[in-house]
């Protein structure tokens, strides 16, 4: 039998306790910051994190903890982590977890639990995590002794990065971690030693075949995804797609890899392509609902669907080539195989390019009228296209909401690649305060402009005074209709417009009084000339900040229209 260890803090240097060798994990990893909510059973994390200079960040709700860890993994291309104790402090967390899940966004959170001495006595806060959690993570485990505490997080980080990347969660018992053990026997992962590569390069033979789909190609078009970030692909994709003459378009945090008026870089025709397309490829994005469950791609085109996550390929619509791989290896090695041949089909696209821009035109003149109106309460059009005009090259846009979300998609164009952050296909509410916090705290150099509904700001609205308190300063806009209008509308168009209220309205807030008195700045705008002004003297305060715009509660997104949940 093993020694019992100590469970007496101690300095004495041939000794570790559980909480140190948790931060000499993370330390190895290269994460520099956690996030968390303080609770009794996790205390020895943060005296472990003092020691190896790892930034803690402590918030006022364990969902930002969990949200911001996810928002830091997206930003960094480092796996996030969060830190929360037993109980309620894990439950709180769930939201979280299951958004990175859904998002796959590699991260691992570490929560507290009950001292093994007193397994199944109805300890403080004790719940069975692991078993809850199991079905919204890649991997969930117990710790069962302090001499595993690093080697269980090396463990986490491998699953969490494995394929798709997602979550990961720990819980450690209190007596656990901390105890002290020798160090001779605790194993303390080495930096870059203990996982491998991630970068899967597809097979071979089914590279050459999508290079030879390629060239053979008239009409092809590509949808830049998630992973298109995710695996840091940026260049490979905008190289292939400059290359060979393909209209691109992008979705999620695929967003932004080429530029705003790039010839190549295609936003509001992808369905007229998609309808006429010879050849689709998509690429890090699965058949779910915003693809209409591949439904939306027609059966007279030769469709490619390249995942890091095997499971993802073929799921919902039979493909014509699945390729199982790192966006960034694979879209590098297509472009290579292509150039083996004399003739790439480019010069032949350029018909298929001018009718796609002319379509593209057509919808832009359709609704310019309604981003320049001047009609109060202010058009969501009107507020998403100040927006748009307001971000740099260095702005990176957080949206956090639903029906006003909804119009900035299709109107809010990052400058750059790896500048758009929304929740991802959960679509959860409340990520916005968290993602502007791990955007900002990673990228100090890095503007941060977030909108809000104001349904979704109120969720976690709170931790807006934790970006005071750490010095995160950003333009947040809500987007205010005093109500949850993309619900709202759901219920008007099902039931009557009598019944077009219930369950959904808010009141009237000044949210600019609340980011006052919390220390930050703050704006009403009614009037649509305001919307740029006040956004300048946000950026210009040099605080966090709120600009409340008083948005028309009666004009719905055509994205919220068209669900068919609604229908």
């Amino acid at each position: 039998m093993a020694d019992k260890a100590s469970t007496e803090p101690s300095s004495d240097t041939t000794t570790i306790s559980g909480g140190h060798l948790v931060a000499k994990a993370l330390k190895a990893e290269g994460v520099d910051t956690i996030f968390t909510l303080c609770g009794g059973h996790i205390i020895d994390i943060y005296d472990g994190c003092a020691d190896e200079g790892i930034d803690v960040i402590d918030v006022r709700h364990e969902q930002v903890a969990a949200h911001a860890a996810d928002g830091y993994a997206r930003i960094t291309g480092k796996p996030g982590c969060a830190v929360v104790t037993a109980g309620p402090g894990t439950t709180d967390a769930v939201t979280g977890i299951a958004n990175a899940y859904r998002a796959e966004s590699p991260m691992l959170v570490i929560g507290g639990q009950g001292a093994l001495s007193q397994h199944k006595m109805g300890s403080l806060q004790d719940l069975p995590h692991v078993d809850m959690i199991n079905p919204i993570s890649k991997f969930a485990a117990t710790v069962p002794h302090t001499e595993r505490v690093a080697d269980l997080v090396s463990m986490a980080f491998r699953e969490a990065n494995s394929g798709a990347p997602g979550p990961s969660f720990l819980e450690i018992p209190r007596d656990v971690l901390d105890a002290s053990v020798p160090l001779e026997r605790a194993r303390i992962p080495v930096a870059g030693r203990y996982r491998a590569s991630t970068r899967q390069g597809g097979d071979p033979a089914d590279i050459e075949r999508l290079a030879e789909l390629i060239v053979r190609s008239e009409r092809p078009s590509i949808l830049l995804g998630n992973q298109v970030w995710t695996t840091r692909a940026t260049d490979s994709a905008t190289d292939l797609v400059r290359s060979l003459n393909i209209p691109a378009y992008m979705n999620g945090a695929g967003r932004g890899t080429l530029p705003p008026g790039d010839p190549h870089h295609f936003q509001l025709s992808r369905r007229y392509a998609f309808t006429n397309s010879d050849l689709i490829i998509i690429v890090g994005t699965p058949f779910d609902f915003r693809m209409g469950y591949g439904k939306r791609l027609p059966s007279t085109a030769t469709v490619v669907q390249i995942d890091l996550n095997y499971a993802t390929v073929g799921k919902n619509r039979d493909v014509d080539l699945g390729i199982v791989g790192d966006a960034d290896v694979v879209l590098s090695s297509v472009l290579q195989a292509v150039s083996g041949y004399g003739d790439t089909g480019a010069q032949g696209r350029k018909a298929w390019m001018e009718d796609l821009r002319n379509q593209e035109q057509a919808a832009l003149d359709k609704r310019a009228h309604l981003l320049t109106s001047d009609s109060t309460p202010i058009h969501p059009y009107r507020l998403v296209s100040e927006i748009n005009q307001f971000l740099t090259e260095d702005s990176i846009y957080v949206g956090d909401g639903g029906d006003v979300v909804t119009f900035s998609g299709q109107v809010v164009q990052p400058k750059s690649p790896g500048h758009w952050m929304d929740p991802g296909p959960l679509g959860t509410l409340g990520v916005g305060i968290p993602f502007v916090m791990a955007a900002k705290h990673a990228r100090p150099d890095k503007e941060v402009v977030a909108l809000f509904g104001d349904g979704a700001f109120s969720l976690t609205g709170w931790d807006f005074e934790t970006l005071v308190r750490f010095d995160l300063p950003f333009v947040g806009i809500i987007g205010n209709n005093s109500s949850m209008n993309q619900i709202r509308y759901g219920q008007i168009a099902k039931y009557g417009a009598d019944r077009g209220e219930i369950g959904n309205t808010l009141g009237d807030v000044r949210y600019s009084e609340f980011a006052k008195m919390l220390g930050g700045y703050g704006e009403e705008v009614r009037d649509p000339a305001e919307i740029a002004p006040a956004l300048r003297r946000a950026r210009e305060s040099g605080k966090p900040s709120l600009i409340n715009v008083w948005i028309d509660p009666e004009v719905y997104a055509p994205g919220t229209m068209n669900q068919t949940m609604y229908k």
